[in-house]
């Protein structure tokens, strides 16, 4: 059931809406959590029992290190039990996710290194949003080991922190730190909420349908194609990139927007990430909820920036490719992460550097700026390319092609971007200079003229709008 959905628009949120605000506290979470199954269950039924498995494991652990915590225990046994969350978790996303590109891979190197290899996978089926709800259910467990959250009273208040339907299949992840609290006590819907979480609906369905879904079939032909130009691949990665962008900010908005209108506040997911500066600025407004678990629950753990120079870029470096591995199952992503990490430690090594350069150089510090995101999104348009490639040899063909983007270029699919892109361009510029919701209270824009902004974002999203597609994030 897709958020743009006639299923999930007309039918599901209209009801879950006025059952929600007709019940009390305590039945509005267990109807939420009836709410949330069915939601999830329309996709399969069957992937119920492994988030089930999941969240009943880590409610049972959580418990046990609370207890342990309680009596004092030795530091031993509550290692043990974190660690059999963690392996837990981590085994059913691996046996789902990962069983078949290991053992493909496996076969690929034995038959390299001369092995007659027969190879014999698995007819796996992939869990909706498995990699979502194992890092959400892993980080409440990590939490109460550390101490930073006591556990939920009841089973069924941490399983809607789990598996409430706006955030459960693409995020934003929320931690239980801030989750949790928001499902024990009552919640009040306040004016500002609505207005702002209609805003985020509307928006989000604006990126969605309108951007993300019209230069979708511009990408796809690119892609497809066995040997495409240099300019043929502008066009494609262009394409892809922003709509990778408007479909994935767009769910995120549209997660966070319905939260609104129900009392709960989603952590920030995306803040304006084409404007970043530098690979470490990139990560701080880039699916920000996923780059703060990796920092807080992998990189620290690793040692993060402890231990001189050579371990600092060895943990980024593991943290950038393990969370490239985590998008999906094929060598394409973890060059992606291989990738991002280079260019965080190369920043990391360079930033002293460029530092006295602008010293030095006496240029308005506008114009610095400019070429810092120029240069961000040039090199996050190409990490794109190695995101959306289908195989390695499309990679080294796409990036030979390069080398001379002007052949083949189609000057009117470049202008059907930028088409498309505008009202992006010119929201996000208006958020980046006045904040994400402020802008729309800024005097350029009267409340008299509001209603007709939203009309046009509708009948774009509606009438303009390209052939409805899944959402990007959905496959991981």
């Amino acid at each position: 059931m897709l958020f743009n959905s006639v299923e999930f628009l007309f039918l599901f949120l209209p009801i879950v809406l006025i059952v929600y605000y007709l019940l009390p506290h305590k039945q509005q979470n267990t109807f939420l959590v009836l709410a949330s199954c069915f939601f999830y269950a329309s996709w399969d039924w069957r992937f119920l029992l492994p988030l089930l498995c999941t969240t009943g494991l880590d409610y049972w652990i959580a418990g046990k290190l609370e207890a342990s915590h309680k009596a004092k225990g030795p530091e031993a046994e509550r290692k043990r039990l974190v660690w059999i969350s963690v392996v837990s978790n981590l085994s059913l996303l691996g046996f789902f996710k990962y069983c078949n590109f290991f053992i493909e891979s496996t076969s690929a190197v034995l038959t390299a290194l001369g092995f007659e290899v027969s190879v014999h996978t698995l007819n796996i089926v992939l869990p909706v949003a498995i990699s979502f709800y194992t890092f959400q259910a892993l980080s409440y467990t990590i939490d109460v080991y550390r101490g930073e959250l006591h556990p939920s009273g009841t089973f069924w208040d941490f399983f809607l922190g789990v598996l409430y339907f706006p955030h459960l299949v693409a995020g934003p992840i929320q931690r239980a730190s801030t989750l949790l609290p928001q499902v024990l006590l009552p919640r009040q819907t306040t004016r500002q909420q609505w207005e702002d979480g209609l805003h985020l609906i509307m928006w989000g369905f604006f990126k969605k349908v309108f951007l993300a879904d019209n230069l979708a079939p511009i990408a796809d032909q690119v892609f497809s194609k066995p040997d495409p130009t240099g300019g043929e691949v502008l066009v494609g990665v262009l394409a892809f990139t922003f709509q990778i962008y408007g479909d994935f900010s767009g769910y995120t908005d549209i997660a966070r927007g319905i939260a609104k209108i129900m009392g709960f506040e989603f952590t920030l997911n995306f803040n304006l990430p084409y404007f970043a500066t530098n690979p470490s600025d990139f990560w701080r407004r880039w699916h920000i909820s996923l780059s703060q678990w990796l920092r807080d629950y992998l990189y620290k753990s690793l040692g993060g920036n402890r231990g001189g120079t050579f371990f600092t870029y060895r943990n980024l470096m593991i943290t950038m490719v393990l969370g490239g591995l985590w998008h999906g199952a094929a060598w394409n992503f973890v060059l992606w992460g291989f990738y991002h990490g280079a260019l965080l430690c190369i920043h990391r090594y360079l930033s002293p550097y460029l530092d006295r350069c602008e010293q030095a150089i006496p240029l308005p510090r506008a114009l610095w700026l400019t070429l810092h995101i120029a240069s961000m999104f040039v090199m996050t348009c190409y990490g794109w390319l190695l995101f959306r490639a289908t195989s390695l040899d499309q990679v080294l063909g796409m990036s030979s092609a390069l080398s001379n983007p002007l052949e083949g270029l189609d000057t009117a699919s470049l202008q059907t971007i930028g088409l498309y892109a505008l009202p992006l361009v010119i929201v996000q510029w208006l958020q980046w200079r006045n904040g994400e919701l402020q802008f729309m209270r800024l005097p350029i824009i009267p409340g008299s003229l509001k209603p007709v902004l939203y009309a046009g974002m509708f009948y774009a999203a509606v009438f303009l709008g390209g052939t409805p597609q899944s959402f990007v994030y959905f496959q991981f």
